[in-house]
């Protein structure tokens, strides 16, 4: 997999771009705030229709302008494809795939797999469990669009059960109906939470050796998947908690309050790992990612990286560039200095400067 070309209009601070991309290592540098880490965005968005750091389509369209355009070109197994994606102010977005537009979020996922790493990815171990979570939903959704489907269905009817929990001091009547989104609850949070146990138990074959050989074999990292109940007690707990969750107006158990387990030599690193361990523990976690995908799908991921260099040293760094050989890679950074000892083999590179980018 490949992408070709990206194309946008009015996007953030591009008024308008037109990229070609070569199949290894594509280098963005330039100063910061300049634009590199818009052009991963917009890749990103294109393939899960989110971005990973704006929270409304509105932020992603330049200034005074009523919308944003971005087109991507990719070949998948030879076979080529395009993807559009319309940005607007005060209306949904709306996307097609090879000029048949779709009506929804999973006809996309699948289509294009990325694998996006931040600086923010190395604090993934030691930040609160809502952003494990959001790891797993992230590729999960890309990969499994029945996943994708259950996750959505168990949000809205989280939303719609937790409603009526601050409607019944007002109105205890309704207490009858609790029970019907419990059954919804159950059928669609079951689901979520065997599928993403079977992700983190194919993962965690992967990463065993990547963090060994990381860490000169000095570390073994094991995790594991952290329900807030065994899943074939969801049914049982929830009804259990129910006296709780009507005191409390929300939802205490379910896939929504779950967490990855890091284990380092049987230490939890979450709570007890320094720094050093909790990073190198999120960059095998990212390499890990990588390996899973290209089993999945048969196929090689696109990864961007985005100015993560600069954060580890060198040793995580050999060993990441060393790692990344065979994949379509786009790299932001600041200067190219951090790639002249590498083994990194540098296919294109582009300067980047006040929304002007220039091959070089």
């Amino acid at each position: 997999m490949i992408i070709e070309s990206l194309e946008l209009l009015n996007y953030r601070n591009y008024e308008h771009l037109d990229l070609k991309f070569a199949k290894g290592t594509n280098i963005f540098y330039g100063d910061n705030a300049q634009g590199k880490t818009n052009i991963l965005e917009a890749l990103y968005v294109s393939a899960t229709t989110k971005s990973h750091r704006a929270s409304m389509d509105k932020e992603l369209i330049r200034f005074d302008q009523p919308e944003a355009h971005i087109r991507v070109h990719l070949r998948k197994k030879d076979v080529p494809h395009k993807i559009d994606m319309h940005l607007k102010r005060s209306k949904a977005k709306g996307a097609a795939i090879d000029g048949i537009p779709i009506h929804r979020s999973s006809e996309l996922f699948g289509m294009l797999n990325i694998i996006f790493f931040s600086p923010e990815d190395l604090s993934l171990i030691k930040n609160g469990p809502g952003e494990r979570r959001r790891f797993l939903d992230l590729e999960l959704c890309q990969l499994d669009p029945i996943y994708f489907h259950n996750l959505t269905r168990y949000n809205k009817v989280l939303k719609q059960r937790n409603n009526l929990l601050k409607q019944l001091n007002f109105r205890p009547d309704l207490e009858e109906t609790l029970e019907i989104w419990d059954s919804q609850l159950i059928k669609y949070g079951t689901e979520v939470m065997n599928r993403r146990q079977q992700f983190i138990t194919m993962l965690n074959d992967i990463i065993a050796k990547i963090h060994q050989n990381l860490t000169g074999n000095k570390e073994q990292l094991v995790i594991s998947y952290e329900g807030s109940c065994k899943v074939e007690e969801f049914a049982m707990q929830l009804k259990a908690k129910s006296h709780m969750d009507k005191k409390q107006c929300s939802t205490t158990i379910g896939p929504h309050r779950d967490d990855i387990k890091f284990q380092v030599n049987e230490i939890d690193i979450r709570k007890y790992g320094s720094q050093g361990q909790q990073r190198t523990a999120a960059l095998s976690l990212k390499l890990a990612e990588i390996e899973l995908v290209k089993q999945v799908i048969h196929d090689t991921p696109i990864l961007l990286l985005d100015d993560v260099l600069s954060e580890l040293d060198m040793n995580r760094k050999n060993f990441l560039l060393g790692s990344i050989k065979g994949v379509q890679t786009m790299i932001t950074c600041t200067g190219l200095d951090e790639f002249v000892q590498s083994q990194l083999a540098i296919n294109q590179i582009y300067y980047v400067s006040q929304g002007t980018v220039v091959q070089k």
